[in-house]
């Protein structure tokens, strides 16, 4: 066994920093990293799951084997148990290894600030992240605006630091910690109407 994706993107599905991935960043994520390195570094995002996977299981395996977690952070991304379970895995990784640390700084999750800092939990202000903030707009008329240049330069900066944290990532190794996610949350039944 080893690594199967370079980067793994953890997100909160509430708010607009979903349509922003799917309808911006994760394609030009792809093709700067495409422009940096060869072969293409590879990226896993939970949109790509094959039908009738197990999706708490497909999500845990695919965090256990990439190398860095690209966080895209929201006020929201901390009330989410998925998230916080992704967090902690890597977090307990980072432990695991001595990263994060006043000995080995650098860590092996990569934040991105999508939205509002200011609600965020205390203690998740002390690991520098990368502002996204000005080039947050989701909607896909952006790529036609002369502001979408800004965000293609962004973009392409970010895929050079993340080949290089790429490159340093340790050698998998088949214990790394897993936090349990939560149970995958239960769709109520639909109402009975009444006549």
């Amino acid at each position: 066994m080893s690594y199967k994706y370079d980067f793994f993107i953890s997100y909160c599905r509430y708010g607009s920093v979903q349509r922003w991935l799917l309808n911006h960043f994760l394609s030009k994520l792809k093709e700067c990293l495409a422009d940096q390195y060869a072969p293409t570094p590879t990226v896993y995002v939970d949109r790509t799951m094959e039908r009738g996977v197990h999706w708490p299981s497909s999500l845990q395996d695919a965090l256990r084997h990439s190398k860095i977690m690209i966080q895209l952070l929201t006020p929201q991304y901390y009330g989410s148990r998925w998230c916080m379970a992704e967090q902690k895995s890597m977090r307990a990784r980072e432990e695991m290894l001595g990263f994060a640390s006043l000995q080995v700084p650098q860590g092996l999750i990569y934040p991105i600030l999508y939205s509002d800092s200011e609600n965020f939990p205390l203690e998740e202000k002390e690991r520098s992240w990368v502002d996204f903030k000005d080039v947050a707009h989701p909607d896909p008329v952006y790529q036609q605006s002369r502001k979408y240049l800004r965000f293609h330069t962004r973009v392409n900066d970010l895929a050079a630091d993340l080949v290089q944290l790429a490159r340093q990532a340790p050698p998998w190794q088949p214990d790394w910690p897993d936090i349990d996610p939560p149970d995958p949350p239960l769709m109520p039944p639909p109402q009975i109407p009444r006549f």
